[in-house]
């Protein structure tokens, strides 16, 4: 049975996103609650990005304290399989800290900001230029690094009026 969950997480987790977003009964309780159990069965099943979003919702938008924990430990599972955004989240989690479970830490935060930088991210990207400019996070101030971040930056898009 596990390694059906395995194997089947990852189309689990394309159809409760393809769920979430659909147009049809947007205010829908049964539509959500069902959305969310696919989310919960695809993240139990190891599915990355079934984590990174189910944990996003569970802890940004959790209704107790409980169920933003559990959103904390799926976004931390994503980060550590890789995914950026959930990188940048636990980042924040471990910058802020979210009592007693993920208590503050620089280290840790530092580290996630800087895997998620890596793959582009640009919010990431942005606190990296952050960190270096005003020496937050335990890091020193370093203005060649800076621009070292800078350089990775994405340029807005060009709007025209």
């Amino acid at each position: 049975m596990r390694l059906l969950t395995r194997v089947t997480a990852p189309l689990l987790g394309w159809l409760a996103a393809r769920l979430f977003h659909f147009p049809l009964f947007k205010r829908s309780r049964l539509r959500h609650r069902m959305a969310m159990k696919l989310f919960r069965v695809a993240a139990e099943g190891g599915s990355c990005s079934a984590l990174s979003t189910y944990g996003h919702l569970l802890h940004f938008r959790g209704e107790d304290h409980a169920s933003r924990v559990q959103g904390g430990i799926y976004l931390e599972r994503a980060a550590d399989l890789g995914d950026a955004r959930a990188q940048y989240q636990m980042g924040r989690i471990y910058e802020q800290g979210f009592e007693p479970y993920f208590r503050p830490d620089a280290v840790k935060a530092l580290a996630y900001y800087r895997s998620a930088g890596e793959q582009g991210h640009p919010l990431a990207v942005k606190r990296m230029i952050e960190v270096y400019d005003e020496g937050v996070l335990g890091a020193a101030i370093d203005p060649a690094r800076a621009e070292c971040w800078r350089k990775r930056q994405q340029p807005l898009p060009d709007v025209k009026a």
